[in-house]
């Protein structure tokens, strides 16, 4: 009997995560998209991700990965670093609008979970506004860890003198590896928990 109950509560909370991690990662794109549009590029708008379409930004393995971990990622969307005036800086707007939207999602959620409580008086309402707290926190801190091809690369690509900048890009291609490998070592979330903590507590002052 416990069991049962284990497992059907289980399954909804496996249920409720689905809108967040589609918004969630839908969200972040868009954001990146809008960001580089509003400083000249208008690769996304051309190539039809600036968008809220899901569908525009899905990545199986990536929604897979924040559905079951709480952090992935979704299709990058194109950007032109051409067409922006003042690069170094342009980029670092982008490259940290997806998280920022994500921050701002959560934000969103923890204010309406802290004014609104009779909203969330049953146990589906709570834990969906929860969940999309969480997810929205943990795609944020993953895509800001400084690996290629995440965003916190591209911010930290601005930073790094000349020398070392042809040897970090040629990391790009292992990055993937090495994400996964941080996953497989269980030392991904002991990069992340912490900083989602101190976002989640900041967030419900």
């Amino acid at each position: 009997m416990l069991g049962d109950l284990f497992s059907a509560q289980k399954l909804g909370e496996m249920i409720l995560s689905i809108p967040a991690v589609v918004w969630a990662i839908t969200f972040h794109e868009f954001c990146h998209g809008y960001a580089a549009k509003r400083l000249g590029d208008p690769t996304a708008e051309r190539e039809g991700r600036l968008s809220l379409n899901p569908l525009d930004h899905f990545d199986p393995v990536g929604a897979l990965c924040l559905l079951f971990f709480h952090f992935g990622w979704a299709k990058p969307v194109p950007i032109d670093t051409r067409y922006f005036r003042h690069p170094k800086r342009d980029i670092v707007i982008v490259s940290i609008a997806g998280a920022a939207g994500n921050v701002l999602t959560a934000f969103v959620c923890a204010q309406l979970f802290k004014f609104f409580p009779s909203l969330f008086s049953s146990w589906a309402a709570q834990e969906f506004i929860l969940i999309m707290i969480f997810v929205n926190l943990g795609l944020a801190a993953f895509n800001l860890i400084p690996i290629p091809p995440l965003d916190g690369s591209r911010v930290l690509y601005v930073f790094l003198p000349p020398s070392l900048l042809n040897f970090y890009y040629s990391l790009e291609r292992f990055g993937m590896l090495v994400i996964i490998a941080l996953i497989a070592l269980g030392v991904l979330p002991y990069i992340m928990n912490p900083i989602m903590s101190v976002l989640f507590h900041l967030l419900l002052l």
